[in-house]
């Protein structure tokens, strides 16, 4: 019941235990309030002839996640086909991200400050055939915006893994493996299911120097099983799934991320961990670092361990660029099926797990296989590079597709799932 309460942010309800059609009902109670927004005037048609004008709107045209996966998508588009223009509603940091994401761009509007109103106007008045938004029902969203229906076909993307109700959006980007087809109720958009995986990456990200072990306080000789999610996706089952993994592999650390030298979850985690039998000193902490430093910490670990109900997803993607296989366990909605989807396309299927015992039984194997975990690097760094999941123009041309087939839907009069062929 409480899933339907309004209040309830879809988002932080994703990493609580929770059904497809919970968490389908807690979006719904949370956009209930966008039913009395009303349209702003704008053109109703879809171009038929010439350029399809695609708008992209999001608060993350910066440092951040979304930004360093979706950078080379923007870069690619084909620019005899598409006009792609940014709606910017967050900071400008200054950083080399944000230059570059304004540069792949034909226009960047930056409209921070501005109520919503006067963005979805300005939206329409540039004739956006398809709105992509970015964020969904994340922190820094605004979906009112999109309430106010600036283009005629409005899609959600990348941002929020799940469905965002309130009639806001007519489509959702998804993939076989996050999206099956038999869930398909279990969204109000139609889905637009492309052949490899939902999440672009960008193959120009840089991976920094690695740093000794010692000055990272990794024991030298230690298997290092990492998890570089944030805590708020830890919960106990998965804790206690790790710790059985710990004391079965006792010449292994944990190694987490920490925002800041006196971030709370330290001696909390250290704290559950004696609780389990591990000695606290075997669960390590990382810093915050910029992306490429970040980057470089995944080639001391051996094996990234996933959580659940919501998984890795950029992080997920970081792992496995910088060559560290990722152990999953498939989900029964979209934010706990992504590691699944991303693990399948760089040509990794076997490291998905059916249930917690398989997970924690193939842990325990890879870190008592160094033969093991060597065969998972060598194909990250060679076939796995090559996958679909690190192949930009691929996805980008399957995007693509996918708006294409948007446009005929629109100007047939209807609006349904449909699936883009494989790339080839």
């Amino acid at each position: 019941a409480a899933a339907g309460v309004p209040g309830l942010s879809p988002f932080a309800f994703l990493s609580l235990p929770s059904t497809r059609a919970e968490q389908r009902a807690c979006a719904k109670a949370w956009a209930a309030p966008l039913a009395n927004v009303n349209p702003v005037p704008a053109r109703r048609r879809v171009r038929r002839a010439g350029k399809l004008r695609v708008g992209y709107f999001s608060a993350d045209f910066h440092s951040h996640a979304t930004a360093f996966l979706a950078a080379g998508l923007f870069e690619q588009h084909d620019r005899s086909r598409f006009e792609v223009i940014a709606y910017s509603t967050g900071p400008d940091d200054s950083s080399p991200m944000r230059a570059r994401v304004m540069r792949a761009f034909d226009r960047f509007v930056d409209l921070r400050g501005r109520d919503p109103e006067t963005m979805a106007r300005t939206i329409a008045s540039d004739g956006i055939d398809i709105l992509v938004d970015l964020k969904g029902h994340t922190q820094d969203a605004q979906s009112v915006v999109l309430a106010h229906r600036p283009a005629p076909i409005q899609v959600h993307y990348l941002g929020y893994p799940g469905t965002l109700e309130g009639r806001i959006v007519d489509y959702l980007i998804a993939d076989p493996v996050v999206t099956p087809r038999e869930h398909a109720g279990d969204y109000a958009e139609a889905l637009a299911i492309l052949p490899d995986t939902y999440q672009v990456n960008d193959r120009n990200r840089p991976i920094g120097d690695t740093p000794p072990r010692a000055s990272l306080a990794l024991p030298e000789d230690a298997f290092v099983f990492a998890s570089f999610n944030q805590t708020y996706k830890l919960n106990p089952d998965v804790f206690d799934a790790w710790m059985t993994i710990l004391r079965a592999v006792p010449s292994s650390v944990l190694w987490l991320l920490a925002r800041t030298e006196d971030d709370p979850a330290i001696p909390n985690l250290r704290r559950e961990a004696q609780a389990r039998g591990v000695d606290p000193a075997r669960i390590v902490f990382a810093r915050h670092r910029p992306n490429p430093d970040y980057l470089a910490l995944y080639r001391h670990a051996g094996l990234f361990l996933d959580t659940w109900p919501y998984n890795a997803h950029t992080t997920a993607s970081d792992a496995l660029w910088a060559g560290c296989p990722v152990l999953t366990v498939l989900g029964e909605t979209f934010a706990g099926r992504v590691a699944a989807s991303l693990l399948h396309a760089v040509g990794l299927p076997e490291l998905v797990m059916a249930d917690i015992p398989a997970y924690v039984q193939r842990a325990i194997a890879i870190a008592g296989d160094p033969a093991v975990t060597a065969r998972y690097r060598d194909h990250l760094a060679g076939p796995g590079r090559d996958s679909p999941l690190f192949d930009t123009a691929r996805f980008t041309g399957a995007l693509e597709q996918a708006y294409v087939a948007m446009v005929m839907q629109y100007h047939a009069g209807e609006r349904r799932s449909f699936k883009v062929d494989a790339m080839p």
